[in-house]
């Protein structure tokens, strides 16, 4: 399987994602793009901690492939639940960390011994029906995304552009066809 990509880049920090440089990509199925996230999931756990959350931006049409993406994305941060789009909850907090078993975490491992520069947890967002950045705000936004070991994917995120963070990973998906994709990745600073 290949994922159709315009321009390579292995980039470690943050700060060096690539601030203003486009890279397109093209999938030809669901599969595919799932894949994507994985593969994104893993550069990003691979990045130093930064002074707050590292947020991904989610923009595109109804069946773009946003939702899709991110369930790979959640596999790609070892995280075995089911992902759906919470458009109904806005927003779901996920537990990353080793497998766990039915008894909890796995013996030898705390989240309370975990190196300072590990993320902890993704958040899901999805902003569809939100109408004012207010009622994102209500629900401790600014809280969640002030915290560094927080991963944050928002779908939508065009609809609360105003109160996004300065440093933010976006992500644009465009319908093809029935089961291709063109993602833009733009890593911003604004």
């Amino acid at each position: 399987m290949r994922i159709k990509r315009q321009r390579r880049q292995s980039r470690r920090s943050r700060s060096s994602f690539g601030v203003g440089v486009k890279l397109k990509y093209l999938t030809k199925s669901p599969n595919q793009t799932k894949k994507m996230g994985e593969i994104l999931a893993k550069e990003i756990l691979k990045t130093k901690q930064q002074e707050s959350a590292f947020v991904l931006g989610l923009e595109g049409d109804l069946g773009g492939g946003k939702t899709t993406f991110l369930q790979g994305f959640a596999r790609g941060l070892g995280i075995k639940e089911k992902i759906l789009s919470p458009t109904f909850i806005i927003m779901r907090k996920f537990r990353m960390g080793p497998k766990r078993s039915l008894g909890g975490w796995r013996a030898g491992w705390s989240p309370i011994r975990q190196p300072a520069d590990q993320f902890l947890n993704l958040y899901h967002i999805d902003c569809y029906r939100i109408k004012k950045t207010k009622e994102i705000l209500e629900l401790g936004f600014k809280e969640v995304i002030s915290q560094p070991p927080n991963i944050i994917a928002i779908e939508w995120a065009d609809r609360i552009r105003k109160i996004l963070p300065k440093y933010i990973l976006i992500l644009k998906f465009k319908f093809i066809k029935k089961n291709k994709r063109e993602i833009i990745v733009q890593y911003k600073n604004d």
